[in-house]
């Protein structure tokens, strides 16, 4: 029996114009009804999700690709970079590219080198930073915008970190070799007392896999790129067809 709904956001629960129906709110909410916690799990920031979740109400937020679990309000979880780490792949990004646009995550702070952050839908409560000087953060994530993936992958290699690359952007994420969804997943378990077997995971891009896979049961929205497809448990609709609303309706909700 399904414990907890745990879903990615763009292109799995929101709509590609990133609006959330009301049908789909009103699916979790009676979810929530029977008992059953609902969790989220983004690449995105935790201030790029703040509007879904405070929207969604998740007992548990997994964001940052993994990095980052919060619960309540209240980090319960961080995977981070050491300072040298950190301020060791500012430095290899800078040096491939010296004009290079950086984000740099730590916990709920994200520091980012450009003019147009107050203009940014997802980032404009982001700190300003030229990167001029050491930075005296541990980051859980840093992201570049770079032209090819060959640079990134050097970076990566260089440093000994994971690269982490998004469908349809040239943005690029250097993440700690340990985190990723799965290691959050993991320490969720922990936190919350439900085992994998108990959630069922909602996804569409190549970041979701191992959170697929590894969860009680793994359900890929109909937009998913075809490697989630092919591993998934079960295909629901396209997001913007409500797709995971219509898979909770059809199965969680008549579950006991």
């Amino acid at each position: 029996m399904t414990r907890m709904i745990l879903t990615d956001l763009d292109h799995t629960l929101l709509r590609q114009d990133g609006s959330v129906s009301a049908f789909t709110l009103e699916t979790i909410e009676k979810c929530r009804a029977k008992g059953i916690r609902f969790a989220i799990a983004t690449a995105r920031y935790w201030i790029g999700a703040e509007t879904y979740i405070r929207m969604l109400r998740p007992d548990y937020e997994i964001t940052t690709d993994g990095t980052l679990i919060h619960e309540n309000g209240r980090c319960v979880y961080s995977c981070s970079f050491t300072e040298i780490e950190t301020n060791g792949i500012i430095r290899g990004i800078l040096s491939a590219l010296p004009r290079a646009e950086i984000t740099v995550a730590a916990g709920k702070t994200v520091y980012w080198n450009s003019a147009h952050i107050a203009e940014s839908e997802k980032l404009h409560k982001a700190v300003y930073c030229d990167y001029g000087a050491e930075m005296a953060v541990r980051a859980n994530k840093i992201v570049a915008e770079l032209p090819e993936e060959g640079i990134a992958r050097g970076i990566a290699d260089a440093m000994g970190c994971k690269l982490q690359a998004y469908r349809g952007e040239n943005w690029y994420a250097f993440l700690p070799k340990e985190a990723g969804k799965l290691a959050a997943i993991r320490a969720l378990t922990g936190i919350s007392g439900i085992p994998a077997e108990a959630i069922a995971a909602f996804g569409d891009d190549d970041n979701d896999l191992e959170m697929l896979k590894n969860c009680g049961l793994g359900v890929a929205v109909a937009n998913a790129v075809p490697r989630v497809l092919a591993m998934a448990d079960a295909v629901t609709r396209s997001n913007d067809e409500d797709g995971v609303a219509r898979w909770l309706a059809a199965h969680c909700l008549m579950e006991g």
